[in-house]
């Protein structure tokens, strides 16, 4: 079998294979575009969330299983197609996830300054494929549009002290920037309500944790009534008493975190770069609301990250449904196999959308793996397949594929790189450079 992705939704497909078909002949391979695993909890969760990501531990746990196979630096539709996969495999179940992100569709996004917030995201965190080499942090204010998690790691971020970001694995030159960064406000911007937004309680208590950072609340949140809570579920009803405890008044602290409700952004203006933000009055809690354009305000902001959602883009020899950026299947199953094609199935964000934390991809693809299991006849044939042709066939094709030992070498040389530099670890940013520390050939 073939998991395309080694993120949650791929970690957890193969664990979930591996308990289900106990001492049988199964073998995995996990391909992964990156020479590196772990997908978004390496790349997507914050620097500062150690404990979350400390799953990295089970999930090598999984990937490093007799009868599992990383196949690193290898990206399908660029190095393996699904004709190869039908050569090489009974099954496929791709979890490649969500890479692309939505637009606000408003003037002045493309200003110098506004930017995506997945880009922010993966600057820091050290992708290899990251948009922009250097974020300048010169501004003063930011603002953040957007009401989910991701909106909260990217503030806190940008006002977490020294002491914070040097226990982190963060690549040096961002640490840099960061501890320099002027930034003084950050404004957590949402078009609908504090009953409608997707914070986590966990996620908003951390926030009241943060070292001579003022977190400044709208007023609307203590304006939610007793009967809006009964009727709203119980993990909302736990996020706004979090919200309702971090304050709403300023102590003197040197940075600020403001929450903003029921405001849309409508432009963003500035000469050579960002300068500031319309936000327009919105009211109700439809997905659209209701707008009074004639309460607008002006917020200064110099950094404008859009936090609006991730989006799947379609991959060669699948199916897709660009109303919802999702392959179509029936609970993970796509499609079953025959002469030009494996049985294919789907897990994670490529299946149901960008939704849903860590754990919820346990679910999705236990999910996924039973309807496989299900379908007795995509285990066709029992053909003999040599386990080192795809291999083979890649390194023919010029690709440099990375082992598990591979991805060993690189761990080893980013925590060697961080007792250099007094930190417990640091990671590679450049995808040379992983390319060279996975051979264990030395950086210069």
């Amino acid at each position: 079998m073939a998991v395309v992705g080694s993120g949650p939704s791929g970690a957890y497909c193969v664990e979930a294979l591996l308990e289900s078909l106990p001492g049988t002949s199964i073998s995995v391979d996990v391909i992964e575009r990156l020479p590196v695993p772990y997908g978004l909890v390496r790349y997507g969760v914050a620097p500062d969330h150690e404990r979350i990501k400390s799953i990295i531990d089970s999930f090598g746990e999984i990937l490093s299983h007799e009868s599992v196979r990383f196949l690193g630096n290898v990206a399908y539709g660029r190095d393996i197609t699904m004709l190869d996969l039908r050569r090489y495999y009974d099954v496929a179940i791709f979890a490649s996830g969500a890479n692309s992100t939505r637009r606000l569709g408003i003037p002045g996004e493309n200003l110098p300054g506004v930017f995506a917030a997945a880009d922010f995201v993966s600057w820091y965190n050290g992708h290899p494929n990251a948009t922009f080499e250097r974020f300048a942090l010169t501004a003063k204010q930011a603002v953040v549009i957007g009401n989910g998690n991701v909106a909260l790691d990217v503030a806190r971020m940008l006002v977490n002290p020294r002491e914070t970001l040097l226990q982190t694995d963060v690549p040096q030159h961002v640490l840099e920037l960061l501890v320099e960064s002027p930034i003084e406000d950050v404004r957590i911007v949402g078009r609908r309500g504090p009953l409608q937004a997707k914070f986590t309680t966990k996620e908003i208590v951390e926030l009241g944790k943060l070292d001579d950072v003022d977190v400044i609340v709208d007023p609307c949140v203590l304006r939610v009534t007793e009967s809006e809570l009964k009727q709203a579920a119980p993990p909302t009803v736990r996020m706004v008493a979090a919200l309702r405890t971090l304050g709403s008044l300023p102590r003197g602290c040197a940075r600020r975190i403001h929450f903003t409700f029921f405001r849309r952004p409508v432009a963003v203006f500035g000469h050579l770069g960002a300068e500031s933000v319309v936000l327009e009055a919105t009211e109700g809690d439809s997905d659209h609301g209701k707008t009074d354009r004639a309460r607008r305000d002006v917020i200064d902001a110099g950094l404008v990250l859009t936090s609006v959602g991730y989006r799947a883009e379609p991959l060669p020899g699948l199916p897709f449904d660009p109303s919802t950026a999702t392959v179509p299947h029936t609970n993970g199953w796509v499609f079953d196999g025959d002469d030009t094609r494996p049985a294919v199935y789907v897990a994670g964000w490529l299946k149901r959308g960008p939704t849903g934390v860590i754990g919820t991809n346990r679910r999705d693809s236990l999910e996924t793996v039973t309807a496989l299991l299900s379908n007795a006849r995509d285990f066709p044939r029992a053909l003999e397949r040599d386990p080192g042709a795809i291999v083979s066939m890649l390194r023919e094709r010029g690709v440099e594929v990375v082992p598990w030992d591979g991805w060993n070498a690189i761990d080893g040389a980013e925590v060697a790189r961080g007792a250099r530099l007094g930190r417990a670890r640091v990671k590679i940013h450049r995808l040379d450079e992983l390319l060279q520390a996975s051979s264990r050939r030395p950086t210069e």
